[in-house]
This record gives C-alpha cells, sequence and structure tokens, in this order.
C-alpha cells in the first residue's frame, strides 16, 4: 500500500507536522528524507530495509560513499545530501555550544565532542581552546593513532594554547572499541597534561573519555 493511501495521521509527514519529530520511529524519519520508495515498497518499507541492511541509522549515516550508493533506493545524490544534513547536525551543535560568547554547560562541550569523535575509526585526540569567560576560541584534532590509541604530546597541547592565547582547554579522545572506561594510561595522560597546562597559567577543565554511547568526565569523577 502507498503512503498516500495510509490514514492521514499516520503518514510520516502529517505525523512529524502533528506531534513533532520524536513521535517517528527512525525508519519513518529516514522515510522522509528518502521521500518515494522503490516499485513494490513504500518510502517507509525501504526506510526499514535499509536499517536493517546498515545495522541501524548510525551505521548507515556513517557508511563511505560505495557502500551507501550500493544499496537499493539510494545512489550518489542522496549520499551527498546526508552528508550535507550530517555536517548541519554538527555545525548545530557547535552553535549551541555557545551562547552569547560562553560554553553554556559541560553537557554542550560532550555532546559536540561526542558528535566530532564517536564514530571514527582510529582514536582520536582533540581539544576545545577557550578564553578567560571561556568562549570558545578553537577546536582542534591534535592527534590521531591507530585503534590502539594515540601518542599525546603534552608540549603540543601547551603549544597550541599559548598560540591561541587560551585560559582554559577541554580535551577529548574517542575509544574506537566503544568501551568508555578510562584506562591506567588515561588518567596518568590527564594528569600530565593538567601538570603541563599549569606551567603556563591554562586550566584543563576536563578531559572526556568518548566510547560507543557512553561518555566518561574526569571533572565529574573529581579526578582534575
Amino acid at each position: 500500500m502507498a503512503i498516500t493511501d495510509w490514514p492521514a495521521t499516520e503518514r510520516p509527514r502529517e505525523k512529524l507536522t502533528q506531534r513533532g519529530p520524536e513521535a517517528l520511529t527512525d525508519a519513518e524519519l529516514l522515510a522522509i528524507f528518502l521521500r518515494t520508495g522503490v516499485p513494490g515498497r513504500s518510502a517507509v518499507d525501504l526506510a526499514a530495509e535499509l536499517l536493517d541492511r546498515f545495522g541501524g541509522l548510525r551505521a548507515l549515516l556513517a557508511a563511505d560513499q560505495a557502500e551507501f550508493c550500493a544499496a537499493p533506493g539510494l545512489g550518489e545524490a542522496k549520499f551527498v545530501q546526508l552528508r550535507a544534513v550530517t555536517e548541519m547536525t554538527r555545525r548545530f551543535l557547535a552553535e549551541t555550544l555557545v551562547r552569547e560568547g560562553a560554553i553554556e554547560s559541560a553537557s554542550a562541550a560532550r555532546d559536540y565532542l561526542t558528535a566530532r569523535l564517536r564514530d571514527r575509526s582510529r582514536e582520536v585526540f582533540a581539544a576545545l581552546f577557550l578564553d578567560t569567560r571561556h568562549r570558545v576560541l578553537a577546536f582542534e584534532e591534535l592527534f590521531a593513532g591507530t585503534i590502539d590509541g594515540a601518542t599525546v604530546h603534552a608540549r603540543e597541547l601547551v603549544r597550541r594554547a599559548l598560540q591561541h592565547n587560551a585560559a582554559a582547554v577541554i580535551v577529548a579522545h574517542n575509544h574506537p572499541s566503544g568501551v568508555a572506561e578510562p584506562s591506567a594510561a588515561d588518567a596518568d595522560l590527564t594528569r600530565r597534561l593538567r601538570s603541563a597546562l599549569e606551567l603556563v597559567d591554562v586550566r584543563l577543565l576536563d578531559h572526556f573519555v568518548i566510547g560507543d554511547g557512553a561518555v566518561v568526565s574526569f571533572a565529574e569523577r573529581g579526578e582534575l
């Protein structure tokens, strides 16, 4: 049955308009993006099949171009559109990170850094550089390693903090394994970075370890 033959209250677009996007399933949201199905399958049916094929919405969004375009009902145009939507989401999070020029909350920083790092296949170490009012001066990915870890040099973080004239820094790195629990090496790194930054009068506000869904904050654990 075509979506146009469904009751108006069950059609994804009408449902979103009347009840809000949070009322829709992943398949219904994806169906709105797809707009049309394929012969014999509605957009919602196709969306459900794609989610099953890729293993969920997150995996679909993270698929490379060849894998994405090989799926039925998709192609280069849809790949480009979805990449644009994903990038707009990241930029939205970047804007919500700052309100009236200053970081509004630790959760905003956590959300932004998670969006930037969670789906990376290699371990990446990044930093947010802040001024005295905790306004964001810059975001930088400083180090990248294999799936087993990244070599982080405290002197490079200090150098970049001084170049940005930063008063405070928030750092983060991802665990491609998906397990966010910090290792002993992560704890040692946090202490080394804090000590190095203190020498130039820059505060380390937090170190986030980003896993698959979970995020651990050293500050929240009282380890900073």
